[in-house]
């Protein structure tokens, strides 16, 4: 794998002839609407060892048969199938991609709500060790709410991939409630009627696992919710089933704020099969512009937590979004608007904006202005691409972490399964 940045005077034809591929095989694999190039902008260059071009009478299980490989892994390595078994006549596919970076397996979770495009899960799911079904939530006294969830879970499991359900404390208003938080894990017969219920919802719907996100945890039942954790584990591992648990993104102990202070990360490391590290949103909705996932600041959270839960124990937070602020920023009434990381690139390229690095924080950025009432306004767009995504994962490696963690799969970024499929082999847990 090759990622290139788009420079003055690139085109794809003069990439393609630099790396001697074709321009058809680099808009294939970038899934690029167009020609049209964005200075600054990144392109994944996949140079395979084994194609095959497709014959009349060819379908895929044959080829998987033929070179004695993997239906996902023909699906991992041509993404243009989109998870799907149809073929045209003429087209190449790639049989035995490039050598992958390393040789270290990861798991793969990513995060769906239940009105997910059925068509990007179909694309994502070959990639995944995961999914993670957003969101049941409890009540203070305990009873579980449900979501509509039997497609989504038959169909992971069609791909090979492990369903995990996801128990939350949103309140009604869907806003994580401290109240209900504290209100809940004081109740010790509030949390024993929520671990049943989840124990036979799990079994009755088949799924692989749970995963507990209660956020704004006050620190006075810190301790009530590792042991809701630890009795729901004891409860659920003579089954198999999995437990996680989400954490908020701490650099120290004593670290202060509501978001923090309620999630011990010694206890849960203990409690739980695997944690999970909501190591984004430095950037986000209602603060200042900056990268939402800063590679520096994401870098001392995972320091802080390898020292308070074992290793192999922790699955890595990575966005798959960005935000649009208008300039200036003013405190508690700027909003940044949410955008999917494709959707940043053709803005910049609408725009015709310049796209830059930022090499400390090891994410792009680019600015622009709009007319609005007849006055120019400038934006700053923050977001992820090929680069800021290899940053990120590569710190798996660094620190010998379980994985990562999609926060959310419900838009398809090419380049993020592009660099990660070059990067790793990805851990399958069911056949």
């Amino acid at each position: 794998m090759i990622i290139i940045t788009v420079q003055n005077g690139d085109s794809l034809y003069s990439i393609a002839r630099r790396y001697g591929t074709t321009v058809e095989k680099i808009v294939k694999d970038n899934e690029l609407s167009g020609t049209a190039l964005a200075v600054g902008e990144t392109l994944v260059i996949l140079q395979p060892r084994t194609v095959y071009r497709v014959e009349r009478g060819d379908n895929l299980y044959s080829i998987a048969q033929k070179f004695g490989v993997a239906l996902g892994d023909l699906w991992r390595n041509n993404p243009s199938l989109g998870g799907k078994t149809d073929l045209r006549v003429g087209e190449v596919l790639t049989i035995v991609p490039e050598e992958r970076l390393t040789d270290r397996e990861v798991s793969v979770n990513a995060y769906v709500y239940p009105n997910v495009d059925r068509d990007v899960l179909r694309k994502t799911l070959p990639y995944l060790t995961y999914l993670t079904l957003f969101s049941y939530r409890t009540e203070e006294d305990g009873e579980l709410i449900g979501i509509d969830d039997e497609e989504l879970i038959e169909l992971a499991r069609g791909y090979g991939v492990a369903p995990i359900m996801l128990v939350s404390s949103l309140s009604e208003r869907g806003t994580f409630s401290p109240e209900l938080a504290e209100e809940f894990l004081s109740n010790a017969a509030a949390r024993q009627m929520l671990i049943e219920e989840i124990a036979t919802t799990l079994t009755r719907k088949r799924y692989a696992g749970v995963e507990v996100d209660f956020e704004y945890v006050p620190a006075e039942v810190a301790e009530e919710y590792v042991q809701f954790i630890r009795d729901l584990r004891a409860r659920l591992a003579p089954s198999g089933y999995e437990v996680f648990v989400s954490l908020s993104p701490k650099t120290s102990d004593d670290q202060v704020g509501l978001l923090y202070e309620g999630h011990d990360y010694a206890g849960m490391g203990e409690a739980a099969d695997k944690t999970f590290l909501m190591t984004y949103e430095w950037g986000y909705t209602y603060g200042p512009p900056m990268a939402v996932s800063p590679v520096n600041k994401v870098t001392e959270v995972i320091d802080y937590a390898v020292g308070e839960i074992p290793s192999q124990k922790i699955v890595m937070g990575v966005p798959n979004y960005g935000y649009d602020w208008k300039l200036p920023f003013v405190a508690g009434e700027s909003r940044a608007r949410s955008l999917g990381n494709v959707e940043a690139v053709a803005l910049a390229k609408e725009k015709r904006a310049r796209i830059e690095y930022d090499e400390v924080s090891a994410a792009p950025y680019f600015r622009y202005f709009e007319r609005e009432n007849g006055t120019a306004v400038e934006h700053v767009v923050w977001f992820e691409n090929a680069n800021s995504v290899e940053a990120l994962i590569r710190l798996v490696e660094s620190f010998d972490l379980d994985g990562i963690g999609i926060w959310t799969a419900m838009k398809y970024f090419p380049q993020l399964w592009l660099v990660l499929n070059a990067t790793y082999p990805i851990r399958k847990i069911l056949s």
